[in-house]
């Protein structure tokens, strides 16, 4: 708990220096610490009272001081200190999409704004145009991420919540009388975003438990209680909500808190016809409660076989159950290769060599660099000279490597007028061609449909990386046409990416599941930029069991040989 504590506080250091002006590199480095600290196999309490803090890489001196001092009181000076020379509304303000940190400050010098509320007045008053070097095409700018901030309702990253959550289970897991502990609601379905952690406990009696919950060093404040169950807010801002229930209610309260509504509601329109009530307290027949063994039990009385959390959406999953067409969904461990990863050669963080091992180390076979192309200067791009000695340093690693296999891959831009940022010649020469957007994201969504379009009929591409590219809470996606993009990819056999990177989760499962609908291929990729990242994995795959996707619709699910044979030699012809 202390971890994920001491990550929060390092985070919104980060920020709040950037409100302040401070150096990048320090930024970086106080994010770096609390990625770093979030992910520790460790207690950081264990490693401060060893004496062994500086053995955590990104952890200095300076940065060892401040950690022991929290350790030790509970507080950290430094921290409190920040707090008092930013305005807290201002952490607020990062919140909305395309406010960043250089434009705040200015915000509050210029016009006195500490909320939201204060930014939005002052825009629709046109007073932000005025202040200087803003001018009324930022201020529509900030009025449009307002509004997407306020459809957004208080919803928070799935990749926030989970590991906060997950930890919340374990503390839960361990108290005396808990015999089960476990996440529920949409966190269990795999939703990409939520309003709420919610946890389900196996408990006799649920009283010591809440009391002990209450009580966590992590809860800022209890916001109801009742018999059986909980809400809280967390320091961090996260609601959670805490459900118990007997053993005897166990199986229904499973099912009915892991919802969704909508599923809830038809499989309780099932029960109805049969005869049955169904609730959280249990399955109810005109002779008594229904006695169950767990959560499938609640299915087969209802004349279904189970239903994965990911499906219960109410979008055919009973129909497809009732009539014996529920998908095998994708496991990460059906995942063979990661075809999207990038290195230090351009923005990454890591050696070819370092991701390499650390994607073997996970159980995959082989994975595709695909650093950025040369027009991308602000993410080092590899000019053709560094690629062709990339391609060079690949072939000595893959001489070393026992059991994993480097393919020599590229993301290469589709530039603003639809051209690509690599000849042809160059392109023919790699293993893996991924294609994706990152400029003209102002252009008419006809004009970037066509932009991608072109791309797919290259022949040398292979996968279009993030295609509506969007960024969740920051950025919404391109207005293109995704029907015509899938319809594109069926003509030319070009694979469509899910991107993992959790801010992307681009495919969604909406648009992947019309991919596997219509037969289009995908990709499950990471874009791990380092190697803690490559962990994202799970991300891709929840959207892929969202969309229905079993292991024959994703091409990285195939094993190196199979996959070689469909890469870019063997695809479809393609009429220019």
């Amino acid at each position: 708990m202390k971890n994920l504590q001491l990550s929060w506080i390092l985070r919104e250091i980060a920020d709040l220096l950037e409100l302040k002006g401070e150096n990048p590199f320090k930024l970086r480095a106080y994010r770096n610490a609390a990625r770093q600290v979030e992910h520790l196999p460790t207690d950081i309490a264990e490693l401060g009272a060893e004496g062994r803090l500086r053995e955590i890489p990104g952890i200095g001196p300076a940065l060892e001081k401040k950690i022991d001092e929290w350790l030790s009181t509970g507080r950290m000076t430094y921290y409190e200190q920040l707090r008092e020379e930013v305005p807290p509304g201002l952490l607020d303000l990062l919140t909305i999409p395309g406010l960043g940190p250089r434009l705040v400050p200015t915000l509050h010098r210029e016009l006195g704004i500490t909320s939201i509320d204060d930014l939005e007045a002052a825009a629709r008053g046109r007073k932000v145009r005025q202040v200087k070097g803003i001018g009324g095409k930022t201020e529509m700018a900030i009025l449009r991420g307002i509004e997407m901030w306020r459809r957004r309702g208080g919803q928070v990253l799935a990749y926030m919540a989970r590991p906060i959550t997950s930890e919340l289970v374990k503390r839960l897991a361990a108290l005396n009388g808990v015999m089960r502990a476990e996440l529920v609601g949409g966190l269990r379905r795999r939703q990409e975003t939520v309003a709420s952690g919610d946890i389900l406990v196996l408990a006799e009696d649920p009283a010591p438990i809440l009391d002990a919950f209450g009580e966590l060093p992590i809860i800022e404040q209890v916001i109801e209680r009742r018999d059986d169950r909980a809400k809280v807010l967390l320091t961090s801002g996260l609601a959670v909500n805490l459900y118990c229930a007997s053993p005897a209610a166990y199986p229904t309260a499973r099912q009915q808190f892991t919802g969704s509504e909508a599923h809830n509601r038809r499989l309780e329109e099932l029960a109805e016809k049969a005869g049955l009530v169904l609730k959280p307290s249990g399955l109810l027949s005109p002779e008594g409660q229904v006695a169950l063994a767990d959560e499938a039990d609640v299915y087969r009385i209802l004349g279904l076989p189970f239903i994965e959390p990911e499906l219960r959406e109410d979008r055919g999953e009973v129909e497809a159950a009732l009539e014996g067409r529920l998908p095998r969904l994708i496991k990460e461990d059906d995942i063979q290769g990661d075809l999207h990863v990038h290195s230090h050669w351009s923005d990454g963080t890591a050696s070819i060599k370092a991701m390499a091992e650390a994607l073997r180390e996970r159980g995959r076979k082989y994975m595709a660099v695909c650093d950025h192309s040369r027009s991308l200067a602000i993410a080092k791009g590899l000019s053709l000279d560094r690629l062709k000695k990339q391609r060079e340093e690949i072939r000595q690693l893959n001489e070393e490597l026992d059991g994993f296999h480097i393919l020599s891959g590229v993301e290469v831009d589709i530039l603003a007028d639809g051209r690509l940022d690599y000849p042809d010649e160059i392109l023919a020469e790699m293993d893996v061609v991924v294609a994706s957007i990152h400029t003209g994201f102002n252009q008419p969504g006809e004009k970037i449909t066509e932009r991608i379009l072109a791309a797919m009929q290259n022949p040398h591409v292979d996968i279009i990386a993030h295609p509506t590219g969007r960024l969740l809470g920051r950025r919404e996606p391109l207005a293109i046409d995704v029907e015509r993009i899938i319809e594109e990819a069926v003509r030319t056999g070009t694979i469509l990416e899910i991107n993992a990177y959790p801010d992307r989760l681009d495919l969604n499962e909406v648009h992947a599941r019309w991919a596997r609908e219509a037969g289009v291929l995908l990709a499950i990729n990471t874009d791990a930029h380092g190697t803690d990242q490559l962990d994202y994995l799970e991300y891709g795959v929840g959207v892929a069991r969202r969309a229905w996707l079993e292991p024959n619709n994703v091409i990285n699910c195939r094993p190196l040989e199979e996959l070689e044979e469909i890469l870019a030699p063997c695809r479809a012809s393609v009429d220019n």
